[in-house]
């Protein structure tokens, strides 16, 4: 082969990351996201099966065209399931496949790849990751999954529906079983240190990723778990720190709902190594309004919204450290899951979240970020089918969800004109 050639083929390589070169790390400065010389504010989305998409060549496609479809939006900030534990139904739902660790100790590399190849195509698009490491909720298997694996819980459990009260009890246990805490790094470990071999960037130096997150929406679930739950946080996020220094660390808290009060969401946020603060915004499934009078109580919802939201700006400012709202959501009219209902209370709920950001972006607040809940893209409902089934297409709702009750679809073209124009403010 000619030198000539040699060096056209090692030009094409280069070329092909060359948007993974170009990018730089999210940081924190004085309180603000930043990126390179200029703050970082951003109007994203939940996007957690995308890497599972990227484990078929189907779905790659679909992958794809999803993410192309996003850009054009300008909705490049992306909150992503990075690892799932165990596999078949739990507490008689399916919980999402391909698993990432589908046995203890024992890693699925293909659906890892799907993960190298996500980031290699968000690299191109110069989009960002917010990458959580496990789930307080079953649907990814989560906390339950190594208190099973561990045996602290007997498997007959997990096998039939268990109450709030049950869930809480069980829950809970991950905190002070030190095997389970130990399977759980095991799998931050394998994740975070692994390289891209798509691209050949260790994960640690790949600027596409934003953030590491302890998991999604960890709760101590029981107040006498709240000793062991701040511990576990402060040993896993210095742990992390420990094997990247290069990424912020979140913890992917829902706000001081999913941790018993405020002190205990100030004092875990405060932790050194916990850069930035996050809250959830669940309005039906918190009961701050009934489905069936929607019209009259609308406004009590934007009312609680933005209380919520303004109680912890004000602890974020406290601790000098960005806020992201990184779930909200609202059902479609009436409650409908089909795409062609009406979503008219669903865009004026984001509008108010949307407006509350804008203004904490003029007045260089600590409101920094959101990620709507979720991207359906491409994929439908099931006309007479509420939940999901293995091999359905993967929607924003998981499988535990009615499937339609959240997901914002290509098709809802009133909300993507509503996006676009507050990305244009932005």
């Amino acid at each position: 082969m000619s030198l000539v050639i040699v060096e056209f083929l090692l030009l094409i390589f280069l070329s092909s990351f060359a948007g993974v070169n170009a990018q730089s790390f999210v940081k924190v400065t004085n309180g603000q996201f930043t990126l390179e010389t200029n703050n970082y504010h951003y109007l994203g989305t939940n996007y957690w099966y995308a890497a599972l998409l990227a484990t078929t060549p189907a779905g790659k496609e679909r992958l794809n065209r999803e993410l192309d479809f996003l850009k054009a939006h300008n909705v490049t900030n992306l909150r992503i399931v990075a690892a799932a534990e165990g596999e078949g139904n739990i507490i008689t739902v399916p919980r999402i496949a391909p698993a990432t660790q589908p046995q203890q100790g024992v890693f699925n590399e293909e659906v890892l790849q799907g993960l190298d190849y996500l980031l290699t195509a968000m690299a191109k698009r110069n989009m960002k990751a917010v990458l959580y490491l496990s789930n307080n909720w079953e649907w990814s298997g989560g906390f339950l999954q190594y208190l099973l694996w561990n045996k602290k819980i007997e498997d007959s459990v997990l096998q039939r529906k268990i109450s709030w009260d049950e869930t809480r009890d069980l829950v809970s246990k991950f905190y002070s079983c030190d095997a389970c805490k130990e399977d759980y790094l095991k799998q931050v470990h394998k994740i975070v240190s692994r390289k891209n071999t798509i691209s050949n960037i260790a994960y640690t130096n790949d600027p596409t990723i934003m953030s590491w997150q302890l998991s999604n929406e960890p709760r101590p679930m029981r107040p006498a778990a709240i000793i062991d739950y701040k511990n576990w946080i402060a040993t896993t996020a210095a742990y992390i720190k420990k094997l990247d220094p290069n990424h912020l660390v979140s913890i992917g808290t829902e706000g001081y709902i999913g941790t018993e009060n405020k002190e205990v969401f100030t004092e875990i946020h405060a932790d050194k190594n916990i850069d930035y603060t996050t809250i959830h915004i669940w309005p039906k499934n918190w009961q701050w309004y009934n489905p069936e009078n929607i019209k009259k109580e609308f406004p009590s919802v934007v009312k609680q919204t933005k209380n919520y939201i303004n109680e912890h700006i004000s602890i974020s400012e406290k601790l000098n450290k960005p806020l992201v709202i990184e779930e909200f959501g609202f059902p479609r009219d009436e409650g409908s899951f089909s795409p062609e209902a009406s979503i008219h209370y669903r865009n004026k709920f984001y509008k108010e979240v949307f407006k509350l950001w804008q203004k904490q972006i003029t007045k260089k607040g600590t409101l920094a970020g959101l990620n709507f809940w979720a991207f359906g893209g491409e994929a439908r409902p099931i006309v007479g089918q509420l939940f999901w089934k293995d091999g359905d297409d993967y929607m924003g709702d998981p499988p535990m969800e009615q499937q339609g009750l959240y997901s914002i679809f290509d098709s809802d073209s009133s909300t993507w004109k509503l996006i676009d124009k507050f990305q244009k403010k932005k």
